[in-house]
């Protein structure tokens, strides 16, 4: 399928990198804290514990989806509050949580095609989580990085779709995102007027049932060739 794509909006966890090892490091690592400078926290909230007062709070704070940083945050200080520790404790604890939540392993597939899209459209990231490309050291690639936290909404609103469009100067038509996520970013992408590419790693089967995805690779490197063959094609039959 050939279209026209000057832009592309890209997914971060679980499109550049795995999540799941992210997710257990950075329990690890927090617990392995608590216990250090603060053992009545780690008694009381092992990790099985942590975890299950996240997701508690998750759940019962909707109004915050879009904003992770701040669910975490709210999870540090229920279990510091609650297991009598100081609440001066928060803001370490909680760049603790950061540092780990950043030490990122790509797929094999995903730097070098990151370079070869990034040269050949801007490439802007959109995010509902909280990486950061600067630390991650992936920065000089983006054109700009947009979270659900700074927008204010998360996908698949399309608003957030919109606004990084406006960035980056293109109309949604002609912008290609590209995520892991089959709803949060290929059929929000779709319904927000984008075109939407499904990065489908697990060989998954679609579901959706009125959308389908424009474009579908197990890699982001079959989405590099891709936009090479179509940009290349495009610049011949201008010629």
């Amino acid at each position: 399928m050939n279209f026209p794509v000057q832009a592309i909006t890209l997914d971060l966890d679980d499109t550049l990198w795995p999540f799941a090892p992210i997710g257990v490091r950075i329990e690890q690592v927090l617990h392995a804290w608590m216990c250090e400078h603060s053992p009545a926290t780690a008694a009381m909230y092992p990790v099985a514990a942590m975890r299950e007062l996240r997701e508690r709070l998750y759940h019962a704070h909707p109004h915050l989806h879009h904003d992770l940083s701040a669910l975490r945050r709210l999870t540090l200080h229920e279990a510091l509050q609650k297991s009598g520790a100081s609440l001066d404790l928060l803001e370490p604890a909680y760049e603790v949580f950061y540092a780990a939540r950043n030490q990122v392993e790509c797929y094999p597939d995903a730097i070098d095609a990151l370079a070869r899209i990034a040269a050949r459209v801007p490439v802007a990231a959109l995010s509902n989580g909280n990486a950061d490309l600067e630390r991650i050291g992936l920065a000089h690639h983006f054109a700009f990085q947009l979270g659900s936290r700074e927008h204010g909404a998360a996908k698949p609103e399309a608003s957030i779709f919109h606004a990084a469009c406006t960035r980056l100067g293109v109309a949604p038509a002609q912008v290609l995102h590209v995520g892991d996520h089959a709803e949060m970013d290929v059929a929000g992408a779709i319904a927000a007027g984008l075109r939407g590419c499904w990065i489908n790693r697990e060989a998954a089967t679609w579901t959706h049932p009125q959308l389908q995805p424009d474009l579908q690779f197990d890699t982001l490197t079959g989405l590099a060739d891709w936009l090479d063959a179509n940009l290349d094609a495009a610049a011949s039959r201008s010629i």
